[in-house]
């Protein structure tokens, strides 16, 4: 068994398909996405979405969620979800979003704001948010990233192509899609926190 992680798939997208040059073809772009994680899990392996399945709106949410659980099947793949600000089981996004955190099951075996994972020796958290950090002036849902109290994280939102910006936070690992269009194996993980790691 093998772990991924990967985030902002944003399947459905139409302004994020341009962004990641699909030239407004969705199908095209949802169509990458889902063979990519196809290509990389195996039976019996896990994959962490670390949010924003999609943008919003129940249609689009409602196919990609269909999408993902078809392939989780196919591929006899664990998925599990820390939602991000787009997904309507996120209290950010919805202010009802105990109701369709049921419907996220459907997909998911588990649905959390957050996770912990031991990882290279070293927990690691597992957020939608970072620390620090947006694709905006202002970081966004301050109220809902977790405090930095000195362990690694994990996390998505910031669409940035970089997977670590020391120069914004030394011990936060983007993997968004906008920076490895595809899903990070732990392994990957472990050698980034191993080569950039203080000793304890």
């Amino acid at each position: 068994m093998s772990v991924w992680f990967t985030s902002d798939l944003h399947l459905r997208h139409a302004r994020l398909v341009e962004i990641r040059g699909f030239d407004k073809e969705i199908d095209a772009h949802d169509e990458s996405i889902l063979d990519s994680i196809g290509a990389a899990v195996v039976s019996g392996d896990e994959l962490w979405v670390l949010g924003d399945v999609t943008v919003g709106g129940r249609a689009a949410e409602d196919w990609a969620l269909r999408a993902l659980g078809e392939l989780a099947r196919a591929r006899n793949v664990e998925l599990h979800l820390v939602p991000g600000n787009h997904d309507s089981c996120h209290p950010m996004a919805n202010r009802n979003s105990h109701v369709r955190q049921r419907v996220f099951l459907d997909t998911f075996a588990s649905v959390q704001l957050f996770a912990r994972r031991k990882i290279a020796g070293r927990t690691v958290l597992l957020s939608h948010f970072p620390y620090t950090g947006d694709h905006t002036a202002e970081d966004r849902g301050v109220q809902y990233r977790l405090q930095d109290e000195g362990d690694w994280l994990l996390h998505g939102h910031t669409h940035q192509s970089g997977v670590l910006d020391p120069s914004v936070h030394p011990r936060q690992i983007h993997v968004g899609w906008d920076s490895w269009r595809r899903p990070v194996h732990i392994d990957e993980v472990a050698e980034i926190i191993e080569s950039d790691s203080p000793t304890p």
